[in-house]
């Protein structure tokens, strides 16, 4: 691509804005040309504004260190400097909320990590192997506002990305599935910076993440659903029971998966068919070779003691979901373990598969 799209970041001297950041230097599509944060860092050049607090292990990239960071409460400010920004805001909700709605009036369009808009019913929850379809609703979203070019888009909880993919393989493969258990192990890079003490984590699991269960339960549902007369409605199922644990590993989110499918017991997958569903999905994203999607989504792991996230988390450069340890359930039907990477896929790095998908489908230009 010979000529890259000029792109801001929200938010971009906190963690999540750094990771943006540091993942799109060198990227073939996109090159950030615009930093905004609150006023405190307004007026500064980047490297000053992120002075000892530059959080991600490598050098801050040549072509942002210098840039002026403005304040991210004036949408005005980015108009003629990005196409478009990533949102990873640090504020209330409903400042989130009318803040990204304010850039897109300005026609300036918004990928969003935050989770203000999450339930907004006519703004797409990204998972782009699973939902592409949902970028239909931005056409009415754009026409409810009476915005031209900008609109809203967004990204899931973190820890969902360890369990949708495979579940929604297995349903596309035509195996339903009715009611699901899931146990999240978290890392504590889920929890931001300066996120849980460390003396609460060191030696010790907290078995329990404000909100988590929540999202863990009804997220799933967005995303599952379909677009009806111009806005998202959620699927029907499956029903969702989930406990949501923070766990002293870094980064890779862990889940523990129980299902059971909704079929007669002479229908129900046997594991090796089950194997093969994860094996053979692929989706959208893989089809048009997005520079960040995994080549194999799925990816499962036959040691019976993996996935590990120290060893599995960068799988695919951080975008797999890494499966292992399916067996037969004795309460439902099969039970499998499940990882993904929560500061790529999870955050950063799946936003910007999103923004991929959007300039590929046209929405940028």
């Amino acid at each position: 691509m010979a000529d890259k799209i000029n792109v801001g970041v929200l938010g971009a001297t906190g963690m999540v804005g750094q990771r943006y950041i540091k993942l799109l230097e060198d990227h073939p599509w996109f090159k950030v040309t615009y930093v905004a944060a609150s006023p405190r860092s307004a007026g500064k050049a980047y490297k000053e504004a992120v002075a000892n607090r530059w959080l991600i292990g490598a050098n801050i990239p040549c072509d942002v260190k210098d840039l002026i960071v403005q304040d991210a409460n004036d949408p005005k400010a980015a108009l003629g400097k990005c196409r478009f920004v990533f949102s990873a805001l640090e504020m209330g909700k409903d400042e989130i909320k009318a803040l990204e709605a304010a850039y897109a009036a300005e026609g300036i369009p918004v990928v969003s990590n935050a989770s203000a808009n999450r339930w907004t019913e006519d703004v797409p929850m990204l998972i782009p192997e699973i939902n592409y379809s949902h970028l239909d609703v931005i056409a009415e979203q754009k026409k409810h506002h009476g915005w031209d070019k900008g609109f809203v888009a967004v990204k899931p909880n973190c820890s969902l990305q360890t369990y949708m993919m495979p579940l929604y393989a297995l349903q596309q493969a035509g195996y339903p599935v009715k009611r699901m258990i899931v146990t999240t192990l978290q890392a504590v890079s889920g929890a931001g910076y300066p996120g849980v003490p460390s003396f609460d984590m060191i030696d010790n699991i907290v078995p329990y993440i404000g909100g988590e269960e929540e999202k863990t339960e009804k997220e799933c549902l967005k995303i599952l659903g379909s677009v009806k007369d111009g806005k998202i409605e959620n699927a029907k199922g499956p029903i969702v029971s989930s406990t949501c644990t923070r766990v002293p590993v870094i980064d890779g989110h862990t889940a523990s998966v129980n299902l059971e499918f909704d079929l007669p017991e002479d229908k129900k997958p046997s594991l090796e068919e089950v194997l093969k569903v994860w094996a053979n999905f692929k989706s959208l994203p893989q089809e048009l070779k997005l520079p960040s999607a995994p080549e194999h989504p799925i990816v499962y792991r036959e040691e019976e003691n993996r996935p590990q996230p120290n060893r599995d988390r960068d799988t695919e450069k951080g975008m797999a979901c890494v499966l292992g340890r399916l067996r037969k359930c004795n309460v439902f039907d099969i039970k499998f373990v499940a990882l993904s990477h929560n500061t790529k896929r999870g955050a950063a790095l799946g936003g910007i598969l999103n923004a991929e998908l959007l300039k590929a489908k046209g929405f940028f230009d």
